[in-house]
């Protein structure tokens, strides 16, 4: 069973450092016991320009077979050669990923104390297993490995027999990663996704399975596409942990859309006084505001573009002067939980009129966003490349031309009085950039002169003397909105 991870350097950023990184000296080879026989760690290459770490995993399948009493992969059909003669020794599976928490288990981490900068920095990597059970193919492995930064995913199938290929290909692929990713990172993608990839686990899936998913799953497994089946085949189909996991992920879901930490947002049961007064948080005041605004400018039929997981959408539904709200959203996920939150499988007739959600991309112009009284861009800005807002700003302002669009995005100043956030660091992941409030206005003020809108800045939150509230509103409104909208807004009045 092999892995290697390959990276590049220069002679002031040697590609040595990986062996800081990884905490296994480039000039020695070691080996470590295991359960289930013995994992070696070695250098086939070590230079400034190129360094490769190569892990093999040596496995005793009788050790496997009497530990493992034929659970997981050891009572599997494709075992039934016999217990001894199975693929175990030579497939990455669980067995490769419980070594790698074991051997490189400070790299897991991404703790170096040696090199702190270079362990929270990406970096140039590639990745190759030379087998890797599939159940799914080539493509499922694509699906699991393509959205998590990687710019080049390769699962070559390997053919039952090479002298023999119209017996077609096994269920094996040589997978190759290749992208600038955080070590630490790289390591739990692998880490979650060899055995979920062979859909197996050697050992008896436990309660605290459910920890360690969540731990290695930690900034990516929430968003993933493919968060169901990753979850269902971790914990090896065991529908009790799988739920209990799900829920979780779900918490962590809403807790980064609404800019909480997941406590904030599981406190359903208060353990402190149920009359101790809170502070508001900072997504409700937001809605608040948005709300206050759509009101004043009197618009009926609303598109929340960007409305993600449809907390703003179902604010609007509640109050009766929102005659038409429309939630546009990219992520079909994200679409699927906001139906789920407002009920729309249950709603009334008359209540489901009111209300439609649709999978459409902002950067791109759609007829079918003409003729609104408003817009909300609700935290959506940030979340874009900058060289893709110039394609936002024509489809909203120059083609939809709403009367009123409503704009919020975190103000990076206040961001200093956010204690538990790192120096240097965004509020969310995502975040491609976040403004000042002078580079807002800068922006802002362009787009109203470029498509014919008045705007005006509000402060949403504490507006701090110093650096200012932490979010930002822009009202753009236009007295030139397209026939269209004027038409079925007074139809709406």
């Amino acid at each position: 069973m092999f892995l290697t991870i390959s990276t590049t350097g220069t002679p002031e950023r040697p590609a040595t450092d990986l062996g800081f990184l990884l905490h296994k000296h480039p000039e020695r080879a070691q080996a470590f016991s295991t359960s289930h026989g013995t994992a070696h760690v070695f250098y086939p290459e070590a230079s400034a320009e190129q360094c490769t770490a190569a892990l093999l995993l040596e496995v005793d399948p009788i050790a496997l077979v009497r530990k493992g009493k034929g659970k997981g992969r050891g009572g599997a059909p494709d075992a039934a050669l016999a217990q001894y003669v199975n693929d175990r020794p030579y497939a990455a599976s669980s067995l490769l990923s419980v070594a790698m928490s074991t051997v490189f288990k400070s790299a897991l981490s991404g703790a170096c104390k040696a090199m702190p900068e270079r362990a929270a920095a990406p970096m140039e990597l590639r990745i190759e297993v030379p087998a890797l059970p599939a159940r799914g193919g080539a493509e499922l492995v694509r699906k699991l490995f393509g959205p998590l930064g990687w710019t080049r995913v390769e699962a070559e199938a390997v053919p039952l027999d090479v002298k023999f290929p119209e017996w077609g290909d096994s269920r094996y692929v040589r997978l190759v990663l290749e992208g600038e990713l955080r070590l630490a990172d790289a390591l739990r993608q692998l880490y979650v996704l060899l055995p979920v990839l062979d859909d197996a686990k050697h050992y008896w899936v436990a309660p605290d399975e459910v920890d360690k998913l969540l731990r290695a799953g930690e900034g990516w497994l929430a968003e993933h596409p493919e968060h169901k089946l990753i979850t269902s085949r971790y914990l090896a189909r065991r529908w009790g942990l799988t739920r209990q996991a799900m829920e979780r992920l779900e918490l962590v879901r809403l807790a980064e859309a609404d800019d909480l930490d997941v406590e904030s947002v599981d406190n359903a049961v208060d353990e402190g006084s149920d009359t101790e007064e809170r502070p508001v948080p900072l997504a409700v005041r937001r809605r608040d505001a948005i709300l206050s605004a759509l009101t004043a400018a009197g618009a009926g039929r609303v598109l929340d573009l960007g409305c993600g997981q449809g907390q703003l959408v179902q604010a609007l539904l509640k109050d009766p002067r929102f005659t038409e709200i429309v939630g546009l959203d990219v992520s079909m996920r994200a679409l699927t939980i906001a139906s789920r939150r407002l009920k729309l499988d249950r709603m009334g007739e008359r209540q489901a009129a009111r209300v439609t959600l649709r999978q459409g991309s902002l950067t791109y112009t759609d007829k079918r966003l003409k003729g609104y009284g408003a817009a909300v861009l609700s935290e959506v800005v940030e979340h874009l490349d900058p060289e893709r807002l110039p394609a936002l700003e024509f489809a909203v302002f120059g083609s939809a031309r709403p009367r009123t669009v409503l704009v919020t995005t975190p103000n990076v100043e206040y961001n200093v009085r956010w204690e538990s956030l790192p120096a240097g660091h965004t509020r969310h992941g995502d975040h491609r950039f976040e403004w000042t409030r002078a580079e807002f206005r800068a922006w802002a003020d362009a787009v109203a002169a470029r498509h014919g809108y008045g705007v005006e800045y509000v402060p949403v939150g504490p507006d701090d003397p110093e650096v200012g509230p932490p979010t930002q509103m822009a009202v753009f409104t236009t007295s030139t909105a397209t026939t269209d909208e004027t038409e079925k807004e007074a139809k709406a009045a």
